[in-house]
């Protein structure tokens, strides 16, 4: 790809950012995505990505292969260490590179557009959508699925991870938001995200029905 067209890419990759996360994925107009890019030509979304939902996806691709070294490093300490079937460290491998994205401006929206999506994971169908599939953030949560599996049957599994994933999406998007607005916050990082996979953690392992 050209540089100049790679460039357009990537400005309106990060205009779709700040808009999705500041109006919401259907709230946020092209035409306005467009202008935040800098752009004069209207059609340059649909030019570029196909359409609107096109945008979305690559601006979720960019942010899940950011986090897939990291992710690949931690599926291979659960081989090495022998924990695969543990939810605490499955849990904890998930969320650490997903949390990390608060510490940038392009990360903390990010976080605020995927609590809009949380539901479109495709935990429950065993389809995820774009970019999800072959990503180690797939097999981690495939590893999620099979490690509560042992303790209930699976449409449960599938049912109690898919709550817990929008659970994790709209804690990080509030904590997004607060960091984004300067709210004190109670928990420094480290604090919090240990805290949330405890949270996890106890809910995935909560009584059976």
């Amino acid at each position: 790809m050209a540089r100049d067209a790679t460039e357009t890419r990537d400005r309106l990759i990060r205009a779709g950012e700040r808009l999705f996360a500041a109006r919401g994925v259907d709230g946020a107009l092209t035409r306005d995505i467009v202008a935040e890019a800098g752009q004069s030509n209207g059609s340059a979304v649909h030019y570029h990505f196909g359409s609107r939902a096109g945008l979305l996806r690559a601006i979720s691709a960019k942010h899940v292969r950011r986090m897939e070294a990291e992710r690949a490093e931690h599926l291979r300490s659960l081989d090495h260490d022998g924990q695969p079937g543990q939810l605490h460290p499955v849990v904890h491998g998930i969320l650490a590179p997903t949390a990390a994205a608060l510490h940038t401006a392009d990360g903390r929206d990010f976080l605020r557009i995927i609590a809009q999506l949380a539901g479109y994971a495709g935990i429950r169908a065993t389809d995820p959508p774009d970019p999800l599939p072959g990503t180690r953030l797939q097999r981690q949560l495939e590893l999620l699925v099979d490690c509560c599996a042992t303790r209930m049957p699976e449409p449960l599994a599938r049912e109690r991870v898919a709550t817990v994933v929008a659970m994790l999406a709209s804690t990080l998007a509030d904590r997004a938001r607060q960091l984004e607005e300067g709210v004190p916050l109670l928990l420094e990082h480290a604090a919090f995200v240990n805290n949330l996979t405890g949270m996890i953690v106890g809910a995935l392992e909560a009584p059976l029905p």
